[in-house]
């Protein structure tokens, strides 16, 4: 799944393998720390190039190929375990209503009517308005 790796940009730094940069990104990720922290002792190469890496890989798709794949593995296996799913409005847009019970919530274009600003003067607690 991982792109082909382009031109090296500076030739005096030796290649880092993916498998080291995959190791040093998800050692950020796991960890908090800053790019520029993560520790050379460790052999994952600078901050700098796991960073690189990261985008270029997810410039290439191939986190959403990957998560495809595990999907895909757990499906067949019978090991996705729906009960711990959740979806709300921060994952998935809801910005269209379907039918509602109480008319005064809904609006001519089906979406929600705002409850938090008013176009009339008297909603607004400024003594400038």
């Amino acid at each position: 799944m991982l792109p082909a790796p382009g031109p090296k940009l500076v030739s005096a730094r030796p290649w880092v393998p993916d498998r080291q940069a995959l190791c040093g990104i998800l050692f950020v990720l796991h960890t908090g720390i800053q790019w520029e922290y993560l520790p050379q002792e460790l052999g994952f190469g600078s901050g700098m190039t796991c960073w690189r890496r990261l985008a270029a890989w997810n410039e290439a798709g191939v986190w959403d190929q990957l998560h495809l794949v595990l999907l895909e593995e757990l499906r067949s296996a019978d090991k996705l375990d729906w009960s711990r799913a959740v979806i709300d409005s921060s994952h998935v847009r809801a910005a269209w209503r379907g039918p509602t019970a109480d008319p005064a919530r809904s609006s001519a274009h089906g979406r929600v009517a705002s409850t938090t600003s008013s176009p009339t003067p008297r909603a607004s607690r400024s003594r400038c308005a």
